[in-house]
């Protein structure tokens, strides 16, 4: 199978790619063409990435690209409840691999806060993210579970985050299975975004996409809540 045998909503669009390094470079391409044009309509861009192991490639890719980095904004999907020196950290992922070379002049805007408790890192990240302004570009993952950004299924605040008129800007989020409790933006926030992109890679994954695709309950699969227009979608066997 291939992405172009799914049938998609009108306004969603999805691009095939030859392998992971094409795709990288393809996205870091596409991203970085909309901070351009965003910063010289406001002067500045905003853009939400997602951590995991599979965004290195484009984090690498993107660094490369020139632009006036001083002028972004990075801020992230979702992040695990790990001091920002762990080595599952998603900040971390993003200083090591992303804001490089000149890249480093960009600001980060991380979610990471020291607590007492899970909530109340959530809610001092929600004080943070006061300062984030509207997103230009979102790049999202997807779990084999239909998982994005840090919106399981099953989780207690899953219907929450999902909800339409979610007034939290951060929620915080539990993983199954995985060691750490995590923080996640909502649904009302990051759909919002001007330029929304999901990257994705292998047959496994285009599978679990074509199920979500099928989906009447977003808390099934969470990635369905936002394949809807405008969203591109990159893929790559």
């Amino acid at each position: 199978m291939a992405i172009s045998d799914l049938e998609f909503p009108a306004g969603v669009v999805a691009r095939s790619h030859s392998d992971a390094q094409h795709l990288a470079n393809a996205l870091a391409e596409n991203v970085a063409g909309a901070l351009r044009a965003a910063i010289d309509s406001r002067g500045q861009a905003t853009l939400v990435v997602s951590g995991g192991r599979s965004p290195i490639a484009f984090f690498k890719a993107l660094a490369q690209q020139p632009l006036p980095w001083a002028k972004v904004l990075v801020s992230l999907a979702d992040e695990r409840w790990v001091p920002t020196s762990h080595e599952d950290s998603n900040e971390a992922l993003v200083r090591r691999h992303l804001l490089q070379g000149p890249a480093a002049e960009a600001r980060l805007l991380g979610l990471y806060q020291r607590a007492g408790s899970l909530e109340e890192a959530a809610e001092l990240a929600e004080q943070t993210l006061r300062d984030l302004p509207g997103i230009d570009v979102l790049v999202l993952g997807m779990g084999t579970d239909g998982h994005t950004a840090s919106l399981f299924p099953d989780s207690p605040n899953l219907e929450q985050a999902l909800g339409d008129q979610c007034p939290r800007r951060c929620l915080p989020m539990l993983a199954p299975n995985v060691p750490h409790q995590r923080l996640t933006l909502t649904l009302p926030l990051l759909g919002a975004a001007r330029l929304p992109l999901l990257a994705i890679e292998g047959p496994g994954k285009l599978a679990v996409l074509e199920q979500a695709l099928q989906q009447d309950n977003q808390k099934n699969m969470p990635i369905s809540a936002f394949l809807r227009a405008p969203l591109e979608i990159y893929w790559c066997p």
